[in-house]
């Protein structure tokens, strides 16, 4: 009668082990399957919460080191971001009577030129698509300013021009932190010294509402504001510009 005891005990502990451990793989699998599901990428939500899309591809081989979809998203958006960015340089130089505003179109411009073509040429070598013409939000900011005459524009330049630099600044500093990729870092390197520039050239105007920027909620404005500068919306990336 012992043994038969001692034997239906030690199977009782030995079933336990089994459905512990059993409970334990459960578990690991449930929380290693979303990594193997999506190759390790950022969740959508996590990725938008940091400033980038994540374009579900995945992190592709380069001659010039791993593409993240941060990555690509970065050159998207500094593509982007000269299609609407040169274009408020210039009116900026046009129509404004401040010499202040004249010089932050001018540096507009001149950063923007040259981001603008290190993106294209950056697309091409990595093959990521990039946009021809602005997105539809853009365009909307465009002709709020188009809209605006005198001291309101200058006020409405200086202020949706320095919030929009100042979202990005800190995207800018995340891609140049931890890309892999030499052709990605050179650019985001570049981004960097151009953005800070241009945040310095808005400030220099002394019409920029710091108040307002301080107390900005993620993705809302009272200008009207883009909530990232170099944000493409879904499916407006105009075709290849490569």
């Amino acid at each position: 009668m012992r043994s038969v005891i001692g034997r239906s005990a030690a199977s009782g502990r030995t079933i336990g082990t089994v459905l512990v451990i059993g409970a334990l793989a459960a578990t690991l699998t449930a929380l290693l399957l979303p990594v193997h599901l999506f190759g390790g990428s950022r969740p959508a939500a996590a990725a938008a919460a940091q400033g980038w899309e994540d374009d579900g591809r995945g992190t592709v081989s380069t001659p010039y080191g791993p593409l993240t979809p941060m990555d690509r998203d970065f050159v998207r958006k500094v593509r982007l971001a000269g299609l609407w960015e040169l274009p408020s340089g210039r009116q900026a130089q046009e129509r404004s009577s401040r010499e202040e505003v004249r010089t932050a179109g001018e540096h507009l411009i001149e950063g923007h030129t040259e981001l603008d073509q290190l993106s294209v040429e950056t697309g091409r070598a990595l093959g990521i698509e990039l946009a021809n013409q602005p997105s539809e939000q853009q365009r909307q900011w465009l002709s709020q300013m188009d809209a605006a005459r005198g001291d309101e524009y200058d006020r409405l330049f200086a202020n949706l021009l320095r919030r929009a630099h100042g979202k990005v600044f800190a995207l800018v500093a995340q891609v140049r932190a931890q890309t892999r990729n030499s052709m990605v870092r050179s650019l985001a390197t570049r981004a960097n010294d151009v953005v800070l520039d241009h945040i310095t050239v808005l400030e220099d105007t002394g019409l920029v509402d710091f108040e307002a920027l301080a107390g900005d909620a993620p993705g809302a404005g009272r200008t009207g504001a883009p909530p990232l500068a170099l944000a493409p919306a879904h499916g407006e990336r105009g075709g290849a510009a490569h």
